[in-house]
């Protein structure tokens, strides 16, 4: 095994369950970062802390297939196997961009800069392993219509690779709940493929991750879909908004930063605008989230003032603001991935094994520094029901 890969402490595993109905695992998209949610995962089950309920978009649909299609002792194996498969070793030119720059004496982030970007242009050019290929004649030349036409690169290694290590009949069993994400092209609605309506297969795995034009639309019972991170690219509003609503400790695992430092060049601004696009306004959605419990509670609290005979249950639009009011409560946890200074705008194609042993050691790291807070794990106090956390 790889000397970066994180040595497991088992030091921190909790002595017993913490005190919600259910604890959610949301994993963003973002590529070749997605490693990072394998540390983190790594970190949480060393813990004892098993999702109830795991939903992903694009790579953080993969990974939650990989944990929620595998009994618990084996879903860090499961993610290894994936993220080891889709990052071979290095060979051809950034072997030999590599000896080059230690030949030139180049060294530091700029030379670390350059092999990263040599990484990324062999992804580009070769594919990667098990996951993507790239088809033998371009999509200009391809008769229009075709599936040759729809894509530069052929994802039927990634359907093999999830039939391999991940069983599906676990995954519809419901023993965790499952949620993927994806854009339907015909309407350009997002719609979520969940174990309580639907039957789980590769497609819909596949369809979360359809990133045009690099990947084609999946078809799925005679619909087209696209990656879900064009609409969204994270699940967290709908586990939020899902009924019915229950107690719920959620970590949020985002691979891209929406704050960041104004960018001073070309390449620095679309790094930036990157980032932007696909953070998808987690903190935006989480004060929302905030504001609504709060009105949540404050409706209780008139409910339990008012007397029952008052309530006119019988009037369908009372009955509907009774039924809005809760006392529940939410911790949301929030783990971000921090780009390195030399990770450019490919770092989400960049499928170097050197990059993904440090993006899954960044996440366990993270996790056990977030798990250190004890607060974390404990029901919140505050006026909203609602706390949320993020150490970064």
């Amino acid at each position: 095994m790889d000397h970066l890969h994180p040595v497991g402490h088992k030091s921190h595993r909790l002595s017993e369950r913490p005190p919600f109905e259910r604890i959610a695992l949301l994993l963003q998209g973002g590529g070749a970062l997605g490693s990072y949610q394998a540390g983190v995962y790594q970190a949480l089950a060393e813990a004892d802390l098993h999702p109830d309920w795991v939903a992903g978009i694009s790579i953080g649909a993969i990974n939650s297939a990989l944990i929620a299609g595998n009994p618990p002792e084996r879903r860090v194996e499961a993610l290894r196997s994936f993220w080891e498969t889709v990052t071979a070793p290095a060979h051809g030119i950034p072997t030999l961009f590599s000896a080059m720059l230690g030949a030139m004496g180049i060294e530091g982030d700029f030379a670390r800069g350059m092999l990263n970007q040599a990484h990324a242009f062999a992804t580009l050019m070769d594919g990667a392993p098990g996951f993507f290929t790239p088809r033998p004649v371009p999509p200009f030349f391809s008769s229009a219509g075709s599936i040759e036409a729809e894509s530069f690169y052929d994802v039927a290694p990634l359907k093999a690779t999830l039939e391999r290590l991940v069983d599906f009949d676990r995954i519809n069993a419901g023993a965790m709940r499952f949620s993927v994400g994806a854009v339907n092209v015909r309407t350009g609605n997002f719609e979520y493929f969940d174990t309580t309506t639907h039957s789980i297969r590769p497609e819909h795995i596949i369809a979360s991750g359809s990133l045009p034009p690099g990947f084609p639309a999946t078809r799925i019972d005679g619909e087209y879909y696209w990656d879900g991170g064009l609409i969204s690219n994270t699940p967290l509003q709908w586990v939020l908004d899902n009924s019915p609503r229950q107690d719920t400790l959620a970590f949020q695992v985002d691979l891209w930063s929406a704050q960041g430092a104004f960018p001073r060049d070309l390449l620095g601004i679309e790094l930036r605008q990157k980032d932007i696009r696909f953070s998808s306004r987690t903190r935006a959605a989480t004060d929302h989230f905030r504001t609504q419990q709060r009105l949540r509670r404050a409706l209780g609290h008139l409910v339990e003032l008012v007397p029952q005979e008052a309530l006119l249950l019988t009037d369908p639009e009372i009955k509907l603001l009774v039924e809005q009011a809760d006392e529940k409560v939410y911790n949301i946890v929030q783990l971000v991935y921090r780009a390195k200074n030399y990770e450019a705008s490919s770092k989400d194609y960049e499928f170097s094994r050197l990059t993904m042993e440090e993006h899954w050691a960044s996440g366990y790291n993270d996790a056990l520094r977030t798990l250190r807070h004890p607060e974390v794990l404990q029901r919140p106090d505050t006026p909203d029901g609602v706390a949320i956390f993020d150490f970064d």
